[in-house]
Formats: structure tokens, C-alpha cells, sequence
């Protein structure tokens, strides 16, 4: 098992994720952090954390902006290193010390891809925030079941909504797919819809916690975070706010 982390310009918040991947309750696994070409002391905080780490932690760089080309190469070098089985989270989320576990226990039963809840980080806004944030989650998740593109014959399995930052996923079956989309953000939709033409074997798991950053609600505003999660793109705005 590796944990793919991209990374982009988070030295300020990557070293609390990683502080909450030492935590996990499994550990038998190989860190993997991507630097998609940080300006700032990102890859200092890695290799600092690396020195300490409870895991084999690596750091590589990918040059090509985009969370998917970042993902993508950090997916492909573990592959190419041994894994059978990958996970993601991303340099601003905290996954639960279960997650990891969690992930596993899936894969382990059959499962070709898994996916979690997706929470409010507590540390970035209030209970109103946080609010906001779930009601765009279901919001979201509610307009891509309707969505006529992510309906049809040509899916083996029913749509549902699944976050990049909080999945789980066989070699094996990343490889089949063709891996994920090389642009910017948003690329879990795409993803998720090459995963579901190849099978029905996406399951979603309740015990796969992450903690999501809001900090797009107060970088875009409701409307613009809106047509965000409804995959519009981020018009005019950064795809990654700072």
C-alpha cells in the first residue's frame, strides 16, 4: 500500500497532514508526496517530517501543473516500485487515524476503488462554515446523479459522488483506466466515470474519514464555491486557492 499526497504550495498546512498520516492505525504503508513545483518551503516540510516519519516517506517532483498530473506521476512511480494498492489524500486534508485502515479493508474484500466521507476541516471555519460546506457536498452530490453525462449504458455502476482527496484504488485497476485525467482541477468526476465504464466495483466506505480544507468558500464565495463542486471550474479564479 502507498498514500500518494500532491502538493502544491503547502508548507503552511501539509505538515498537519502528514502529522495525521503518522497517526494512522495501519502503518504499513509507503508515503509518497508530489511537489507540483512549490515556490514556497513545501518539500523542506516534507523531507523534515520525512527524517521523523513512522513510514518509508519519499518526495519527487512532477513539473507539470495540475493535481492530476501530479497524482498521476505519483500513482505511476509507485506502481513502478511495488504497489499494489493506492490511496490519496491531499496536502490540506486530515484523514482520520482509521482511514487508511479502512481503505485497506475494503480492497482486501474486493473492492476495485473506495471512497469516504468528506468533512468540514474544524480549524478553518465555524459551525456556519461548515454547514455551508456540507450543503454544497449534497448539493453537488445530488446534481451529478441527475446529470444526463453521468448517466447511461455505457456505466457499469450507478453514479455517487467521490472526492479525489479521500479514495483508495487497485493498481491494477488504475492502469485499466487509463489513470487519472493530466490537467488541473477538477479531474474526480472524469475519473470517477472512466472507473465506473470498467466496473461496478466502487465502494463507498462510512469508516474513511477525511477532513477537507473550506478555504475555497472563503477565496471563491458561496456562489462561485457553488458552481465549483457542481464542476463548472473556478471561471476567472486560481483552481488553487491560497
Amino acid at each position: 500500500m502507498w498514500v500518494v499526497v500532491p502538493a502544491y504550495n503547502e508548507a503552511a498546512r501539509i505538515g498537519d497532514t502528514l502529522d495525521a498520516l503518522a497517526r494512522q492505525t495501519d502503518l504499513d504503508y509507503t508515503l509518497l508526496v508530489v511537489d507540483n513545483g512549490s515556490t514556497d518551503g513545501t518539500s523542506t516540510v516534507v523531507a523534515s517530517f520525512a527524517a521523523r516519519s513512522p513510514v518509508p516517506t519519499w518526495l519527487i517532483h512532477e513539473p507539470q501543473k495540475g493535481v492530476g498530473a501530479a497524482v498521476d506521476t505519483g500513482f505511476r512511480y509507485a506502481i513502478a516500485h511495488g504497489a499494489r494498492l493506492l490511496a490519496r489524500t491531499d496536502a490540506d486534508c486530515l484523514p482520520h487515524p482509521g482511514w487508511l485502515a479502512a481503505a485497506r479493508t475494503a480492497l482486501d474484500r474486493g473492492a476495485g476503488m473506495v471512497c469516504g466521507q468528506v468533512r468540514a476541516r474544524r480549524d478553518e471555519h465555524g459551525p456556519v462554515g461548515r454547514a455551508v460546506f456540507r450543503l454544497l457536498v449534497a448539493i453537488a452530490a445530488g446534481f451529478g446523479r441527475v446529470r444526463p453525462a453521468h448517466r447511461g449504458r455505457q456505466f457499469r455502476a450507478p453514479y455517487r459522488m467521490h472526492a479525489g482527496n479521500n479514495m483508495a484504488i487497485t493498481a491494477e485497476l488504475y492502469e485499466q483506466v487509463g489513470g487519472m485525467p493530466r490537467r488541473p482541477s477538477p479531474t474526480d468526476r472524469t475519473f470517477l466515470n472512466r472507473v465506473r465504464r470498467a466496473t461496478d466495483s466502487i465502494v463507498h466506505s462510512r469508516a474513511m474519514v477525511v477532513e477537507n480544507s473550506t478555504r475555497r468558500l472563503r477565496a471563491y464565495g458561496l456562489r462561485r464555491t457553488a458552481n465549483w463542486y457542481l464542476d463548472r471550474g473556478s471561471g476567472a479564479l486560481s483552481p488553487d486557492p491560497r
